[in-house]
């Protein structure tokens, strides 16, 4: 039997001529423009964004994309604020790509303009190991969906989602779901659950990875006040190559670690909107903004799928703040510990990140997905105000409960 599979294909511009540079950075600001007056507009339906973005210069297919992804941003993702940084967004019609053998740049994409007789041909620089999904959109074995285009320094990259037919991996007798909770100071902390119960937690630290971005901003900020533009690509591509090094060598630990448990199951949360719905602080959104948490999600995929394991996405709403073992909201008071306030509960302490692992393999359940999320006396997840007022001590800890120190030690 055979299953569908979503991929994000990645793809590089060649280095475009001035004239085509200035058109696409032309249709990034319109975008831009049009992006932000829709949502402040307060429009929350596709008409109504439609009224919006129309008198744009923009194509077709970045309206479209407009009218769709705007509404969701207010009702499906109760985003307050967007930043400036969005990518330009189009639709699968956009999907319009060519392949010859005779060019130096075998790959080209026929990049979208508003008005008659005014798109061009944009060469790609593919990613080799994507070569056969290429073909497979060219071919029409694979199906595009959204497309997005993004500037980053002085490269433009091309983000194109393809839905396409796979061998389902086989899960023959029970499952064993494998949470991943994907942040910043624990790049990734895995944890499976074996009848309920979290069974051989994982983490991965992210002081790495966090040190190169802290050291990559400064680094680029001061070369920035040098004018030092040579110095400034170098210095860019050996961060990004240090950092692609570790989300390869986590992703592949990771499908390693799944494989020692029977039939196993990745399970992630679903982070397509994460930059419209954090809301840290200007400088802590600055920070999570810049990690790429889609990307590692996706090598572990890719990896995952080559080892014949299953990976499924769920709501990533309240994870972190969710209790593993009753459900109920709790209360995170620091990075690494996590405290249900349910008095009913055995569970007082526990390692935060672990938790939220646990809670995200949970989710995998259909039946533990409809259910709702609780606090002590309120069902609205929105408010775990009564968990404060508990006029009880929480019960003592369950032997199988886990603090940080007993994880550490």
């Amino acid at each position: 039997m055979s299953e569908t599979a979503t991929k994000t294909l990645q793809a590089t511009f060649a280095p475009p001529t001035t004239h085509k540079e200035e058109k696409l950075q032309d249709t990034l600001e319109t975008y831009r423009e049009a992006l932000d007056e829709a949502f402040d507009s307060g429009a929350d339906t596709m008409g109504g964004v439609s009224d919006v973005v129309t008198p744009y210069d923009l194509p077709y297919q970045a309206k479209a994309a407009l009218c769709s992804y705007v509404p969701k941003l207010r009702k499906t993702y109760n985003a307050h604020e967007i930043d400036n940084e969005h990518p330009l967004r189009l639709t699968n019609q956009a999907a319009k790509f060519d392949h010859s053998d005779e060019r130096e740049y075998k790959f080209t994409w026929w990049a979208p303009r508003p008005g008659r007789g005014t798109n061009f041909w944009i060469p790609l620089r593919i990613n080799p190991e994507q070569k056969s999904l290429w073909f497979d959109l060219l071919n029409e074995d694979a199906k595009a969906g959204e497309i997005r285009l993004q500037k980053h320094r002085k490269n433009w990259v091309l983000h194109v989602t393809v839905e396409y037919s796979i061998d389902e991996p086989s899960t023959d007798g029970d499952t064993t779901p494998i949470g991943l909770d994907i942040g910043e100071t624990a790049l990734i902390t895995g944890c499976a659950l074996k009848r309920g119960t979290p069974t051989r937690p994982i983490l991965w630290s992210g002081k790495r990875a966090k040190h190169l971005r802290k050291e990559m901003s400064t680094t680029l900020q001061r070369l920035q006040k040098r004018n030092a533009e040579w110095r400034i690509d170098e210095r860019f591509g050996y961060y990004q190559n240090a950092l692609t090094d570790i989300v390869e060598k986590a992703s592949r630990e990771v499908v390693e670690y799944a494989t020692g448990f029977e039939n196993p199951i990745i399970v992630m949360e679903d982070l397509t909107y994460i930059r419209e719905r954090l809301d840290y602080g200007k400088y802590m959104n600055r920070r999570l903004h810049a990690w790429a948490f889609a990307r590692l999600q996706g090598r572990i995929e890719d990896k995952a799928r080559d080892a014949g394991i299953p990976v499924e996405y769920v709501n990533s709403a309240y994870t972190s703040q969710t209790c593993h073992e009753c459900g109920h909201i709790g209360k995170r008071g620091s990075q690494a510990e996590f405290r249900c306030t349910n008095e009913e509960c055995h569970v007082s302490t526990f390692q935060a990140d672990i938790s939220a692992a646990a809670s995200i393999a949970q989710r995998v359940d259909p039946w533990g997905e409809s259910c709702t999320w609780k606090t002590c006396d309120d069902d609205s997840p929105r408010d775990g105000s009564g968990c404060d007022t508990a006029v009880r001590p929480p019960k003592r800890s369950a032997p199988t409960q886990m603090t940080l120190g007993a994880y550490e030690s």
